[in-house]
């Protein structure tokens, strides 16, 4: 293999050349806009959060459990509310624990997220236009960045819910550039029998209001560092194992944009490996020579038993998603607020 270089090809050109029908989004895009999208789990950023942070008896939860998902944990929780319910239990420590998680999760949540207040419209304009540039875009990241750009203009994207907002397998042909979430989102959430539902409330409602919901059902989203345990939430609910499922199926061109695919996505490599598709476009951002050839290598290893597949790696920052006029500051009060 030659000695790798530092040279990076511009999206248009290489867009030009080899184009990709779908998009594969990662943490990286959403930190490019938002710096504190950048924590790395949820159930770390819950123990240190100032106002309700978790306590003794929710972590010894989810230590009983063997995960750090909030999914798991809290219909765990629901279920033995339902059981003691049914059995004339008189037992109120399992639905303590349930709201207490909720309320670790919602101010764990907010600690980090973007306020919908900070979002410009010229900002929710081009993330739109850009996802129209593909039939499938498929994300890892649960934040409401793709569902605030898609209701700002939602002609021609496909509808995969039907109007009470339910998904349904067998109703997934609309026409229209798809946006699947392979790790849920906080405007999903997840019913007792795996189904899936997706909240209607207005932009700032799905922010506030995520986690407000009726009995048995539990926000849907998955962000630890644990590759099995992600597989193992995606195998339980039935919208998530539609959408890895139609990853595993991209033969055509696919462009990876702040998608880093290391182990604790390798369920995620793992369907792109089943899937070979016939290229990866590969953002890449130019901090310095040295990153740039050190990314090279690490997506080079990570699909060196595909045969056949190339590999393209392009400038992020020539990607409309990667335009760094794109980046919203952080109020110097941000984290205090919280």
């Amino acid at each position: 293999m030659p000695a790798l270089d530092a040279h990076l090809i511009a999206w248009p050109t290489l867009n030009a050349s080899h184009p990709c029908d779908a998009l594969l989004l990662g943490n990286g895009a959403s930190r490019a806009l938002w710096k504190p999208f950048g924590y790395f789990s949820l159930f770390e950023q819950a123990q240190r959060v100032r106002h309700k942070a978790l306590g003794v008896s929710d972590q010894a939860l989810f230590k009983a459990l063997g995960t750090e998902l909030f999914e798991p944990v809290l219909s765990t929780l629901n279920t033995t509310v339902r059981a003691n319910a049914a059995l004339a239990i008189n037992s109120t420590a399992p639905l303590n624990r349930y709201y207490s998680l909720k309320e670790a999760l919602i101010h764990a949540v907010r600690a980090v997220h973007m306020p919908w207040p900070l979002m410009p419209s010229a900002t929710l304009y081009t993330i739109n236009q850009a996802l129209r540039g593909y039939r499938r875009v498929y994300t890892s990241n649960y934040d409401l960045l793709l569902p605030w750009a898609m209701r700002h203009a939602p002609q021609g994207f496909a509808s995969l819910f039907d109007e009470e907002g339910f998904f349904d397998v067998r109703n997934t042909r609309s026409e229209g550039t798809r946006v699947m979430h392979l790790h849920g989102g906080l405007h999903l959430l997840k019913l007792p029998d795996g189904s899936t539902r997706q909240r209607s409330a207005n932009n700032a409602e799905l922010l506030d209001g995520f986690a407000v919901n009726i009995p048995g059902e539990v926000p849907l989203f998955i962000n630890e560092d644990r590759s099995e345990h992600k597989l193992r939430a995606i195998r339980h609910s039935d919208y998530l194992s539609w959408c890895l499922g139609q990853l595993a199926g991209e033969t055509q061109g696919l462009c990876l944009f702040g998608q880093h695919l290391d182990s604790s996505d390798q369920h995620l490599l793992e369907a792109i490996r089943q899937a070979r598709p016939a290229h990866l476009a590969i953002a890449i951002r130019p901090l310095s020579e040295a990153s740039v050839i050190n990314q090279k290598q690490h997506f080079i290893q990570r699909f060196a038993d595909i045969p056949h597949i190339s590999l393209h790696f392009f400038d992020a920052s020539t990607h409309p998603l990667g335009d760094t006029q794109l980046a919203i500051d952080v109020p110097a009060d941000f984290s205090r607020r919280r």
